[in-house]
């Protein structure tokens, strides 16, 4: 398989586990020394810990809930062998306190191989 299609395959999960809801699962795809840069988010998340506890502060005073992610206009650009950067659209719907709402964003992961485990080390995503 080429890292383009390996690659293509760890975001699928990734994404298949965010709109399923199946958080620990999603957790365990990042790596635990990623930085996540989210527009909805006054700071940046420098590991995944920071990211997880504030998603879990979330959940606790929001109510947040993922009811469903799509992602479509993947593009894959290899830098190697052990690292990628994948761009694509996000479509999401969320249920909080405040009712349901469906957001549009554009979201770059950069991915690496970790032993034949691709995982995420940057996010970085942005309304549409």
């Amino acid at each position: 398989m080429s890292v383009e299609q390996e690659v293509r395959a760890a975001a699928e999960a990734l994404v298949a586990d965010y709109g399923a809801g199946r958080m620990d699962e999603y957790f365990m795809r990042l790596a635990p020394e990623a930085v996540f840069i989210f527009y909805t988010a006054p700071d940046r998340f420098e590991s995944r810990d920071e990211y997880r506890a504030a998603w879990d502060r979330w959940v606790a005073q929001d109510g947040l809930r993922v009811l469903r992610c799509d992602a479509s206009n993947q593009l894959v650009q290899s830098l190697g062998p052990d690292t990628a950067v994948l761009s694509h659209d996000v479509v999401t719907a969320l249920s909080s306190n405040a009712g349901e709402e469906t957001v549009r964003e554009r979201e770059t992961i950069v991915f690496q191989n970790r032993g034949g485990d691709w995982q995420v080390i940057h996010e970085h995503l942005s309304p549409a």
